[in-house]
């Protein structure tokens, strides 16, 4: 999303979503300073800024049905809205920072490098969590079949050989996968570099 696209989105949130709370009656949160909920606005307008008109539209629906505060009169927290929200449209995989800042890490260059990135990137994606060391080798664990058949399958390219309509289609889809594990990481060190 280019900066043109982001600050677009980020409008439409203010518009659709926050100022249609407020216009229901929901109040900012109690335990935030006025100022603190304003940053707190701003950063949800960031993080929210790839949603579709429609769906901050329900989104706003689903949780001014979901109102904060012992008076169920006060918008949710962010984080609540964050957490409803994914559930309505999932940011796009190079859009969420923690996906950026893991490929971007060690750990990302190392699963780029080992071929399991894309196991990497579907935990992130479940997970919203930096993977803990106990993960990562889970994740390396159940990657390695997939691993082993696109080494299989690029050595059998390598001598001339053909493949199988079914190995075909599995091995784009996976080279395709890697690539895009490889532009998150790409799109991460660009981000870090400006």
């Amino acid at each position: 999303m280019d900066s043109i696209e982001q600050a677009s989105g980020e409008k439409r949130v203010r518009e659709i979503l926050v100022e249609g709370l407020l216009k229901r009656g929901l109040a900012k949160p109690s335990r935030l300073t006025k100022d603190q909920f304003e940053a707190s606005v701003d950063d949800l307008c960031k993080r929210l800024a790839y949603m579709t008109t429609a769906n901050l539209e329900a989104l706003q629906e689903v949780a001014a049905a979901r109102p904060g505060g012992k008076l169920r009169d006060q918008m949710p927290i962010a984080n609540a809205i964050l957490d409803m929200a994914s559930d309505i449209q999932a940011p796009p995989e190079d859009a969420s920072p923690l996906i950026r800042a893991v490929f971007a890490s060690a750990l990302g260059a190392d699963a780029l490098a080992g071929g399991w990135a894309p196991e990497l990137l579907g935990e992130l994606r479940r997970n919203r969590r930096w993977p803990n060391a106990w993960t990562v080798s889970q994740i390396k664990t159940d990657a390695e079949p997939n691993v082993r058949q696109l080494r299989s399958l690029e050595g059998r390219l390598a001598r001339g050989d053909d493949l199988g309509p079914t190995e075909a289609m599995w091995r784009d889809r996976r080279v395709a996968a890697l690539r895009r594990c490889q532009e998150i990481a790409e799109l991460a060190e660009r981000e870090s570099s400006k």
